[in-house]
Parts: structure tokens; sequence; C-alpha cells
């Protein structure tokens, strides 16, 4: 394979060759891809814009990372102290070579389908009961985004919370502590001035109660942003008696040796497991945190792992409390979350399993005693540190603060600029040598500049002095479960990480055809800068002057997103496609207000649309109205105009996903964006389906004002079993200015009062969101090229409509557009089953046994599978999807024609685990080998599910979301104790 032509790695992307595409071609009739194409997409909604003439020409894999390390060695590496949340780490080689690196890992999907994800799950649950124990509290979820929207979405389900139990009708009352992170209160004032809800800054230890009218949450910070470790202890006597919900940001390395908020009273508790072995990535991605007690479970944002059984009582994991997802509850959700960050929480979550509580311990207890020993240093050189109760982070008031710093960075350091003082925080990666760095900085301003630095022989007691009192050191246990305490030798951790690798389905065993996913390739050289230094190290609120080969790669991804989709401006801050519609809408809101139109709330959504839509759409402050689809799975015109005719004055945006999510190109697409736009209204387009317009059709020539556009998706990042993602929003130019704010002034912001009238108002807390990333989607567009990306797309339609072809006659497909093609996706309904027993969750397991993950399952319409090939498989692997759907047809006829029982069949009884097929009994209708391997094919590589079919109701009533001790579960999962409940 030559690797030094042009367009070669676009040949190596599509997984289809140019003699299987005209056998595909050939199959649908069509002469050509061009020709193709041009009957699938409606003729006046190609683009006539000259990609391959505006668009750079494509690289090869050497000149692309070539180009790309010349761009980021533009960034300064330097030693960060500069903390809000945000700390250099070491991760584990063998984490990082066999999580971060793995495809085994990085390629898997959502475990929505929990048999073929048990060894992501155990580790996701891992992840919850590390939290859990650390923070003394009940229940916690894998994951949030970053500790900003975490803060964000705790406070959201605070007040529900409230709503639901007290029923209080009065306008809402959030205490945030001054002493949080600032990108905390940006991102938590966002989200309450979008509800219209009132927030006061407030020094927690200084309120005056009596003319604070009742506050419904406080959110106080443990330890502060200026590493002060604060007393909290009658304000929580005090907030209960006014039935005020208390959250508390922490950080759960603190923790411990530090008393967990849950024993201290708090409700709630939430922050980032960025410091348990993430690397800093310039802001992201990180895995939030958030915990809380047992009675809010139900109002829970994000996904919950939890424990169920199989026919065999067998453990097994699964996504618990589901009744609480946007994609049921739609606006009525209390979040609209949908990609998690499942990748960062599986590395946090082994970070812990290999150092286990005494290796996190011994880690914290080291940076204490290094910060203690850099304060006693800083006291003899005249810096005394205004607190004197901290973990990592030393607060130091100084005339020659700016003095300081600039010496500093000219020694490679960044401490963090604070008006008139300096602050430091320590991290796992600081050396002694480092520690005597920063004090010889601090000596050139000393009135004692000869003072001779001497290390200590011994740690220094947490107590001592004083400093720590009793009540604040940590006396109960954590991560007491075997888990914690079997792996802690390379060899054991690579064992259990392999274990867990090899019980889940990723893209290493075979295609991932879910519709609206886009599972294409995450080619190995758009990953390899991930883990650069000048990529990796760097913090998102160094100096501008340090992050120069940053600004270049944004500028460089914006300028080509732009050409792509014809917007003007992008914004990369949110973190997650669920992200990017929260923020399009609310810059449609901003600049409604600008123009003195803040009276409009109406939001119209399709019935079609995605479940986050409407979620996003309260979030932001709007009221949704629901517009029908006809038959065809369009936007029913007559009922948009008439909802656009009542609701005129009101009318803000209509969210419109195209093509549709139905799997359509809808042909009035423009029609209806101009109508929204006479009665005074924004569009906002989903990019969820952008992967099918690409290098076509742009969206803001459809006539859209703004959009998002999953990275994770379209753009190749990897879906990481269930995130990281990025959602960065296109605008027009008119709405340009009313992006979130990448400011780094955010301590002056504060100091002022956190006005959201000002220009500071952010979504995440970096500037750039999961900037770490974006060098995967640099890669992958600088690769492809225009044409390339043109032909992937044409590829994905393609392959969708092979598909469609081949199977219409065995499943009836929903919906059809021009000439009767579908668009990247098409849904097979199996609706038409039912009556003989068989569902789309049974055809979705028998898939298993053939060694595929299902397609997308009851949705966008119950009872149905939506199938979305990407063009990354080839025509083999297409082909075989194919013959085994072909096959559960055939053995659907089994079971309608009689000849295998509805209750008793491979459908029903799948899938069929290993020790299904060795066990001495069988007494089922149909043979071991049609069972395990159906088509001939399926034992070249046969995947075996580790554990028979979950049983769903019975994880729904007994709600284990913590790693459950043999015995514990011994007592639930056995049929006698359960009868007895």
């Amino acid at each position: 394979m030559e690797y030094d032509i042009e367009g070669a790695f676009s040949r190596r992307h599509i997984g289809v060759s140019d003699a299987e595409q005209n056998q595909m071609l050939e199959a649908l009739g069509v002469a050509s891809l061009e020709e193709f194409i041009k009957q699938v997409i409606p003729n006046h909604l190609l683009t006539s814009y000259p990609f391959e003439k505006e668009m750079s020409p494509a690289l090869t894999e050497r000149e692309a990372l070539d180009q790309l390390r010349r761009i980021v060695e533009k960034n300064k590496l330097m030693k960060n102290y500069i903390g809000m949340g945000f700390y250099d780490t070491w991760l584990p080689p063998v984490i990082q070579r066999n999580v971060l690196e793995n495809p085994g890992w990085y390629t898997a999907y959502t475990p929505y389908q929990a048999e073929i994800s048990q060894g992501r799950l155990e580790s996701l649950l891992n992840y919850q009961t590390m939290v859990v124990d650390l923070t003394g509290l009940h229940i916690a979820n894998a994951s949030l985004l970053d500790e900003g929207t975490a803060c964000a979405e705790a406070i959201h389900m605070a007040l529900q919370w409230k709503n639901v139990s007290s029923k209080k009708d009065k306008k809402a009352l959030v205490l945030l502590d001054k002493y949080l992170h600032p990108h905390v209160i940006a991102v938590a004032v966002t989200r309450l001035s979008a509800l219209n809800i009132n927030y006061h800054l407030v020094d927690p230890l200084q309120i005056d109660w009596a003319s604070v009218s009742s506050p419904d949450v406080i959110v106080l910070a443990y330890p502060n942003t200026f590493g002060e470790i604060r007393d909290y202890r009658s304000l929580v006597t005090k907030a209960k008696e006014i039935q005020c919900v208390v959250i508390a940001d922490t950080d759960l390395l603190a923790l411990t040796l530090l008393t967990p908020p849950g024993e201290w009273g708090c409700d709630i508790a939430v922050g980032t497991t960025q410091r348990f072995g993430v690397p800093l990535f310039f802001g992201g991605p990180h895995a939030g945190f958030l915990a809380a007690k047992d009675s809010f479970k139900r109002l829970m944002p994000g996904r919950i792992v939890g424990v169920t059984r199989d026919k065999n009582n067998k453990i097994v994991y699964r996504l618990t409390l589901q009744t609480r997802e946007q994609h049921i509850l739609r606006e009525k959700a209390t979040s609209n979350i949908c990609t998690a960050q499942a990748l960062l929480a599986n590395i946090a979550a082994m970070y812990a399993v290999y150092h286990g509580p005494q290796g996190l311990k011994k880690i914290a207890e080291t940076i204490h005693h290094k910060t203690r020993w850099l304060a006693e240093q800083l006291e003899h050189l005249g810096f005394l540190p205004k607190y004197h109760r901290y973990f990592d982070t030393l607060y130091l008031p100084t005339d020659n603060a700016e003095q300081i710093i600039k010496q500093a960075h000219l020694k490679g350091i960044n401490f963090r600029s604070l008006p008139n003082a300096i602050g430091i925080s320590i991290n796992e990666t600081t050396s002694w040598e480092d520690l005597t760095d920063i004090v010889k900085v601090f000596r050139s301003y000393s009135k004692n500049p000869t003072l001779v630095v001497q290390f200590p022989e011994k740690p220094i007691e947490l107590n001592r002095s004083g400093n720590w009192e009793n009540f604040f050191i940590r006396t109960s246990p954590y991560l007491l479960h075997p888990t914690f305490n079997s792996y802690h030798s390379e060899t054991k951790l690579l064992r259990y990480i392999k274990k867990l690798e090899q019980k889940d389905l990723s893209l290493t065993h075979s295609m991932i055809p879910l519709g609206s996913c886009t599972m294409k390739l995450n080619a190995t050289s758009e990953l390899l800068p991930l883990l650069w230094p000048e990529v990796s190290k760097l913090h998102p609120y160094a100096p501008l002057n340090q992050t120069e080969g940053y600004q270049i790669l944004i500028s460089d991804l914006e300028k080509k997103l732009c050409q792509i989709t014809g917007y003007h401006k992008i914004s990369f801050q949110p973190n997650s496609g669920a992200q990017g519609e929260y923020t399009g809408l609310l810059v449609i809101k901003k600049y409604l207000k600008s123009r003195g139109e803040d009276h409009r709330h109406i939001c119209l959504v399709p019935s079609s649309a995605h479940g986050t839509n409407p979620a996003s759409a309260a979030m932001a402050g709007f009221k949704v109205v629901v517009v029908s689809c006809d038959s065809k799975g369009n936007i029913d015109l007559s009922d948009l105009q008439s909802k656009v005719r009542n609701h005129s004055k009101e009318l803000a945006a209509l969210m419109v996903t195209y093509p549709s999510t139905h799997g359509v190109f809808e042909p009035h697409i423009k029609e209806i964006c101009d109508l929204i736009h006479q009665n005074g209204g924004q569009v906002y387009l989903d990019g969820a389906n952008l992967n099918a317009l690409v290098g076509w059709v742009r969206p803001a020539e459809l006539g859209a004002d703004v959009s998002h556009m999953n990275l994770h998706k379209t753009f190749a990042i990897p879906h990481g079993g269930g995130g990281p993602g990025v959602g960065p929003i296109g605008v027009k130019e008119h709405l340009a200015p009313f992006l979130p704010s990448t400011t780094i002034t955010l301590d002056e912001w504060v100091q002022n009062g956190a006005n959201p009238n000002q220009d500071i108002w952010m979504v995440s807390s970096s500037p750039f969101g999961s900037a770490g990333i974006l060098t995967i989607s640099w890669m992958y567009i600088s690769l492809m090229g225009a044409q390339g990306l043109k032909k992937a797309t044409a590829q994905a339609i393609l392959s969708a409509n092979y598909i469609k072809k081949k199977l219409q006659d065995d499943y009836p497909v929903l919906f059809t557009g021009n000439n009767g093609f579908v668009a990247h996706e098409c849904i097979l309904d199996l609706r038409p089953f039912k009556a003989a027993g068989i569902d789309v969750t049974d055809v979705a397991k028998r898939l298993m046994d053939f060694g595929f993950h299902a397609p997308t399952v009851s949705w966008p319409v119950l009872g149905t599978l939506m199938i979305e090939p990407t063009e990354s498989e080839g025509l083999d692997e297409i082909n075989r999807f194919i013959d085994a759907m072909k096959q559960i047809r055939h053995e659907i006829n089994l079971v309608t024609e009689g000849k295998w029982p509805s209750t008793d069949n491979p459908l029903k009884n799948a899938p069929h685990t290993l020790m299904d097929c060795i066990s001495e009994r069988w007494n089922h209708p149909y043979s071991r080998q049609v069972a395990m391997a159906p088509l001939p094919w399926v034992m070249d590589h046969k995947y075996w599910a580790p554990v028979n079919r979950a049983d769903e109701s019975f994880g729904d009533r007994n709600v284990f979301c913590t790693c459950p001790l043999p015995e514990e579960w011994e007592n639930v999962a056995n049929p006698a104790a359960t009868s007895q409940n």
C-alpha cells in the first residue's frame, strides 16, 4: 500500500472499493455515484460551492502529522500550578496503552445493549462506586461533561426536587459560593439566567439569613477556588431548617483525606475526576461527577449504571432508571444530557482500581505534604498564605504579584494570576525540584533572599499546628470493594482491563449499524497526536501567548467547518451534541433580546425530533410546541403553517433535523426556513445527520441560522463507549456576536458580581470545551480533502440504500424519499411480527449471536430498527449483516408458521452464551448450532455474549448502583429471597 499518494487515505477510510461500489450501484439500477446522489437529494438543495477549489487538498498521513506537529509545537509547555480544577496528572502507562489508546475501548458504542457491554458497564459501575465512597453519598451517575456542567445539572436537579416535594409557588432562589471556581460560576449563571432563576453570589460564612428570602439551593466550594477548607456545619444546620438543598463542589482526591460532604449534611456533591489520571487536554475531555442522596435518584441527569440478573441469576450490568431519559420525557426531561464522558470516566475508574484506597491516599498525602512544605518556605521568605487550612492550593497576597508571575513565566512556570495575589496549586507530578524552582522565583522578591531550601525528613502530620482540626480529617473507610484492592500490579491490572474489554463488542469485532450515531472508522493516525505533550499538557487558562498552536489549530478547523457548512463563525465550547443544541438556542435567545424581542419564547419542534431537542429548548427557557409529521416522515406542512400562524408574534425558533430523523431528505426544507424567517423566528438545524450532507449540501444555504456539528460522529472522533463528544455550533453572521465567551478574565468578572448582562457567558468549564480531541477532526478533514469528504458522504448514502434494497422484501421500510431512496439510514418496521410474539428487542438480541450490535432500537418509531452502515464498512461486512437479517427473517417465519414455539425459539432466548451451548441440558426445539452459529461464517470470529438477556424489570425493582458485594447480591438475586420481598 502506498502511503504518499494524495487521496490514499480516503481510499482506506472508505471501506468499499470502486469495483464494489459499481456492484452496489448496479443493484440499485443507477449508472454512477454522481447520478445516484442527484436522484436521492432534491437537486435544488445541492450546493454549487467549489469545495475542491476552496478547501486545501488532501494530505497524506505523514504530511498531516508533520503539519499538525509544526502547528502544536507553537504551544509553550510550562509547569502549571494554575489549578481551578485542572491539574497535570500521571496517567499510568498500562491504562494509557490498554484503555485510552485501545480501539476495543474507544470504538464501542453507548451501552444501551447491556449484554454486549458488560466490560465497560462494570468499569462505569466502579466509577460510580468510587464517587459514592469518596463523597459519602448514596448514588452517582457515570458521568457528566465537566465540573461546571455537573454543578449546573445539580442545581437544576435540586430545583426539580424542590418543586416535586414542596410545590412552592414562588420564584426559585439559588445561592452560589463566590469562592467556587470562576468557570463553575459562569456555567451556573448561564443556566440560571436562561431560566430566569434568581441567584446571589455570597460568602457562605457571612450570610445574613434574615435578609435572604428562603433560598432553595446553596452551592458550596469544598475546598474553594483559593484553596481554603471551610467548616460548613452550622450553615448546613440552618439550611436544613429552611429546606434548602445543599450542594458541594468538591475534589475527590482531597476527599481521601477530608471528611466527605455526605458526612456533614450535604445533599449533592459535584466535581471533576480529571485529576484521576486524565490529561489536561487544554480543558477537555474530562469526566464530571454528580453524587446525591438516594431521594434524588429518579431525577439524576445522565446515565446511571445499575445491576440486575439474567435467567441464571448471574450478575448483569445495565443502564438503569432510564425513565428519566430525555428520549422519553422530551421537554419535561430534567436534563438534556445525551453524550457522557464514558471513556474518561473509565480511565478515572481504572486509576482508582490501580492505586486502590491506600495508593490514592498516599498520592493525596504527598501532594498535601509538598504544599505544606512550600507554604513554610514561602512564609520564611515573607509571603504568608492567607488561609491556614488547605489541601493543595495556596493563596498568597502580595503587591508584587504581577512581577512575580512574569518572572515565573521566564522560568517556565505558570501561577494563577489574581488581583494583588498569586495562586499556586500543587499536583501529583510536582517534584521536589519543581518546588525548589518555585521558591527561587519568590526569593527574588523576598526580604530574606538568602534562605536555604531544606527538604523535610518525614511527612508533615495533617493536624500539626491546628491546620486541620480533627473534624476535617477523614476517619471513614472507602473503596472497600475487592475490585479496588486486587489489581495493584501492572500484570493484574492489564489482565483485568483485557477481561473487561473481551466482554464488549466494538468496531474491532464488526460493524455497528446504529442509525443516527455514525459509527465510522476512527483512524489510528487521527488519534496519534492526542497524547503529544503539546496537545495534552496545556492548561485551559494558561496565558494566550502560550497557546498559539491551539489558536492556529482551532482557527484552521473553524475555517474548514465553515467551508463545509456555509456558516460564518464557529464556537467549539459545547462538549456534546445536546450542549450544542442548548448553546445554539441560547445564541438565538440573546440575539432576539438584543432586538427587543425577548417576548418571543415559542420553539417549534417536529414530533420526529431527537429527544434532546425539546429538552434543550425547555432548558433554554423556551416553550415547546410540537409539529406533526406526515405519513412519509416529513414535517406536516399544513400543521407547521397552522402553528406558525397561531404563534407568529411569539415565535422564536424552529428546531429541525436535516436530513430528517426518519432518514429522508425533505424537499421543502428551504420553504420551511423561509416561513419561519417571515414570521420573525430563527432556524436551528440539528446537525446530527450532517454526515449525509458534507460536500453536497451546506446547512446555511438551506436557510438555517445555526447548527451544531457532532464531531464525534461526522468528523471521526471515537464514540468512546458513550463519550467523549464535541458539539460545536456554526452560526450566520448576524448571530456571531452572541456566541459563548472565550475570555480568560473570569476572576475579575466574578469579583464584579457575575452579571449575566455582561459579555461573559459559558456553557462548559473551559473556553474551547473538549479542545484536546479537536486534533482528531482536524486530521480527518485534512486527510480526506474535499473529494474524499464528498465521496464519503455519497458512499454512506449508497450503503444505506443498498441495505434497504436487499432487505425491503423481508422487512417493511417505513420511510422513503425521492425516487424511493432513503438518506444515510433506513428504518425497518418490525411491528408486523408482534402478533407472532416476536418484537424488535428479540431481533436486537438475536443479532448478538451473529456478532453484530443491533441497529437503533425503537427510535424514532417504537418497534423499528434504524440502520446506518457508514462509509467505512466494506461490502463483505455489509453483506454479512444483510445475511444475518435475512436469516433472522427466516427464523421469524418458523415461529409464525408454528414450527417453533413463540416462547421458545432462538430469538426469544438470545443472546446464547458459551455456557448455554456447552451445558449438558438442551431442551430447545432448535439445535445448538442454530443457537451459536446460525450461519457458516459466524464461527470464523465468534463473539460470545458473556451473559444472557438482562432482566430489566428486576433491575428496576432492585436498584443497585454501586459494586455489590457477593453476599449482598446473593440476598437480592436469590429467587427465594426475592419472593419474600
